[in-house]
């Protein structure tokens, strides 16, 4: 699909957004009682759950507790029918998986207060059940929600969408054809009371302007999604503060 394709002459996308619009989020905290936290997110069709444990005593070798912080670890995975495809995979996930639990490691790494937690452990597991573009970054979301419901001390919300180029035109939070179509493509999580950036990921290279339209386009996005995510915690919180006073 070549990248005119992706904007009508009356400048909307394949699914009827503008440019900069996100897809509808609906996100629900504490969907998993056997968990420490736990949080469901659907943006657009993709559909993403996240649960967190710690934390808690490292488990296995007492040689890779860190003794000023706890160690994050994350896990990453596509369920089997979450895609149109076929093909068979790896009980564990393959290469790209594996690459992505890193780079969710390294996002968290960035927002959580670990020194609070020394020589302990929290696991964040990350699967989507339904896949259609932006999956990481709903997966970024959704774990966001998850640590807060279990109570992790962060600096912040940490907030992800992704964002690309329709011939000149900065798209944000790209649905799965808008990704498929094979444009130049970017991931972003940001903590947006500072604006710190803790991940920022490009599929090609790009000329600086090209890269500064998308870079803004996705900015915009993640702090669109942080009043969302907000909105989300204070209703978990009033539910809370309900269920005490009952």
């Amino acid at each position: 699909m070549a990248a005119a394709e992706l904007l009508s002459d009356e400048g909307y996308r394949l699914d009827g957004r503008r440019p900069s619009e996100l897809r509808k989020v609906r996100a629900r905290m504490g969907v998993f009682e056997q968990a420490d936290g736990s949080a469901y997110i659907e943006q657009g069709n993709t559909k993403v759950l996240a649960v967190v444990y710690g934390p808690h005593e490292l488990r296995g070798s007492r040689s890779r507790a860190l003794p000023d912080r706890a160690l994050v670890h994350c896990q990453y995975s596509l369920a089997a029918f979450s895609t149109g495809e076929r093909r068979r995979r790896p009980p564990h996930g393959d290469r790209q998986t594996a690459e992505l639990a890193l780079h969710l490691r390294q996002t968290f790494e960035a927002a959580i207060l670990t020194q609070l937690y020394p020589r302990s452990q929290i696991d964040i597991y990350v699967q989507v059940l339904q896949a259609d573009g932006g999956n990481y970054c709903a997966g970024v979301n959704a774990a966001t929600l998850a640590l807060m419901d279990a109570g992790i001390p962060m600096k912040d919300f940490v907030c992800a969408s992704s964002a690309g180029l329709a011939a000149d035109t900065a798209l944000a939070d790209l649905s799965w054809p808008e990704e498929a179509a094979g444009g130049p493509q970017l991931a972003l999580a940001l903590l947006p009371a500072s604006g710190q950036i803790a991940l920022l990921q490009l599929s090609a290279r790009l000329h600086q302007q090209r890269l500064e339209m998308a870079l803004d386009a996705a900015l915009a996005a993640c702090r669109a999604l942080h009043a969302v995510l907000d909105a989300v915690v204070r209703e978990r919180l009033c539910q809370a503060s309900q269920a005490l006073g009952d």
